[in-house]
Parts: C-alpha cells; structure tokens; sequence
C-alpha cells in the first residue's frame, strides 16, 4: 500500500494507531499483518514531532519516500522530477517500469 502524497497529519495518526478514515484504517491493517506499507510526505519544512513520527514509523518497517527528487538524472522538466520520484515509489513497491532510469544509466 502507498500513500500518496501522505499529510503530517495522516503520517503522525498511522504512527500513533488513531485511524480516523479508511485510508488510515488500510494503514493500519497493513502494519498489523505485516503488509508493505510506503508513506510519501509531502510537507516541508520538518518538525522534530514530525521526524519522531517517521522513525517510529521507520522502525515497524514502513518505507518513508519523501518526495524529493534526484537530480543526477539532470531533468529538463517537472515532469522529469515526477517520473523520477514515481520509479522510485515502484521500485520499493517491487513493481518495474520499463521506462525508468536507474542510478548510472
């Protein structure tokens, strides 16, 4: 399951185990069956609550992609810095994109 984008406010209820919608309620069932489970915040700056949130979280085994994009690939688009954080979000969802580009490509 991915949450995209995910709210500090939908990212600090999942941490804490207050699901107040379904798509929290998914979240949480997906830590309770030990389900793959990837959060793409979408907030800056951070806030130490907000880093604490994302450790705990972290350490049940969620996969935190912030969304900030490379820029080795060097973009000449905002849709270059979409695809690239999307590859990103397959990969760890261990699905391929035949149109991706990895690291020394």
């Amino acid at each position: 399951m991915a949450i995209v984008p995910c709210s500090m406010g939908t990212l600090a209820r999942i941490a804490t185990g207050a699901s107040d919608n379904l798509i929290e309620r998914a979240a949480d069932v997906m830590l309770k069956e030990s389900g793959r489970l990837l959060l793409m915040p979408r907030e800056t700056p951070l806030s130490s609550i907000h880093l604490e949130h994302m450790l705990t979280l972290a350490r049940m085994g969620v996969h935190i992609i912030p969304a900030m994009p490379g820029f080795y690939h060097k973009p000449e688009s905002i849709s270059d810095l979409v695809d690239f954080m999307v590859d990103r979000l397959l990969s760890h969802l261990g699905l391929e994109n035949k149109d991706g580009k990895r690291w020394g490509e």
